[in-house]
């Protein structure tokens, strides 16, 4: 049902899940634990699914926090649970322990981030348009004003798709490559003439290394590859399917976590 992350997992002051499409109660293509509220999935499934998440957070299903996620460089503060509407944006930060925040991923990259010397979460749903716009960096300001350090954060990426199973035009090269040329590195040629293998992953452990935050990790988990885990937008789309179900990947503070 999760899958947790060794950097994450030895911290008391934190729970986090990356939670897999195991263990649900959804059926058809949104089988089983489909966590997505923007998808036509059965509403009350998709909030028992929640309860369920939660529930293994150790929170209640209403202080598990989600985005009406827009593929954007706004990041939201979360100080109390806001039910709907959902704010527009595609991160979220926190020092207020109970607060579970929960990005919704179909291929995208679910990011995790703590600081455990200052009391700081955040999280970030980091597609390429969110990537390159600058997500990840607003997540980390948005955590130094709650008194976070970079060098002290740890961040973890989640399932996502991997670049073998990402084909893209040439149209899509180019708009990393007019930003600069060094982005080259994220794109192998496919066997399509005037094709690319983008490196989702790569150029997301890239805007990490230079934004100097102290520690990086990819779990190197595919979601187009391992069907039986994972949702993928991807995959859905290449069968013609008519939706797709979503991965929430979330993190919370407990009361043992510093408050500053």
């Amino acid at each position: 049902m999760l899958i947790e992350a060794p950097e994450l997992s030895g911290l008391k002051s934190v729970r986090h899940a990356f939670f897999t499409r195991e263990g649900g109660v959804s059926s058809g293509i949104y089988t089983s634990l489909n966590g997505g509220l923007g998808s036509s999935d059965t509403p009350d499934n998709v909030q028992e699914n929640r309860r369920r998440m939660a529930e293994c957070l150790g929170v209640t299903e209403p202080n598990l926090v989600s985005l009406y996620q827009i593929h954007s460089d706004k990041v939201v503060v979360a100080e109390t649970p806001w039910g709907a509407p959902r704010p527009q944006a595609d991160a979220m930060v926190t020092k207020v322990p109970g607060i579970a925040l929960g990005i919704s991923t179909a291929d995208c990259g679910p990011v995790l981030f703590v600081d455990p010397h200052h009391g700081v979460i955040g999280a970030a749903h980091a597609g390429w348009k969110g990537a390159i716009g600058g997500i990840l960096e607003a997540t980390i300001a948005e955590m130094e004003k709650l008194g976070a350090e970079r060098r002290t954060i740890t961040a973890v990426l989640g399932p996502c798709i991997s670049q073998k199973n990402y084909e893209v035009g040439s149209e899509f090269r180019d708009r990393f490559i007019e930003k600069t040329a060094e982005n080259s590195r994220y794109f192998n040629r496919s066997s399509k003439d005037g094709y690319f293998l983008f490196d989702l992953k790569g150029y997301i452990a890239g805007r990490m290394v230079v934004a100097e935050i102290g520690n990086f990790h990819d779990l190197g988990l595919c979601t187009y590859a391992d069907e039986q885990r994972f949702f993928s937008f991807r995959r859905a789309t290449h069968r013609q399917e008519p939706d797709y179900g979503r991965q929430i990947s979330a993190i919370c503070l407990t009361d043992a976590s510093v408050s500053k």
